[in-house]
């Protein structure tokens, strides 16, 4: 091989390295952006979560259908309310956050939710829970849940339950 020909390929190497190093810092960097505000009980002006409903029964269903309910948050604090690190309970059971009549995409047990969704003072978010029984199923009684953290420091994790009877 060529003297030339190594050096190119020295080059060509250190290149993609130095690339890669930037892409991956420039992620990390733009990931820590994104976190909540932290608030504790002492601060006078803060986010807070206020939840009216928290569990509901889906009823009677077959292993083979799906069946959804909406729950509201709504931030009643001084501060922006965030939610973030949405999961489930089972994969048979994901949530949503709508907000503005945009719908996020699904988030459960096994697709964790890696995005932040915000509450300004007054705002309101709807979170669907849908359980499908035909992804584990099971019959009797079930209860499921979807877990949301929030930086609301009376309410950390929200956490929003359905029951069914799976027949």
């Amino acid at each position: 091989m060529s003297k030339s020909f190594l050096f190119g390929i020295i080059i060509f190497s250190l290149v993609v390295i130095g690339g890669s190093y930037f892409l991956i810092a420039g992620n990390k960097q733009k990931n820590s952006s994104t976190l909540p505000v932290v608030y504790s009980l002492k601060d006078k002006e803060k986010p807070k979560a206020e939840i009216k409903v928290s569990s509901k029964n889906l009823g009677d269903m077959k292993v083979s259908e799906q069946k959804s309910e909406d729950f509201i948050v709504k931030n009643v604090g001084n501060k922006p309310l965030t939610l973030f690190n949405i999961s489930s309970s089972c994969g048979c059971t994901v949530g949503q956050i709508i907000i503005d009549g945009k719908t996020s995409e699904e988030f459960g047990m096994h697709a964790q939710s890696d995005k932040t969704f915000e509450l300004v003072q007054g705002k309101e978010a709807t979170v669907k829970v849908t359980y499908r029984p035909y992804v584990m199923p099971v019959s009797g009684k079930v209860d499921r849940q979807v877990f949301i953290e929030t930086n609301d420091p009376e309410n950390p994790r929200i956490e929003f339950k359905v029951t069914a009877n799976v027949k």
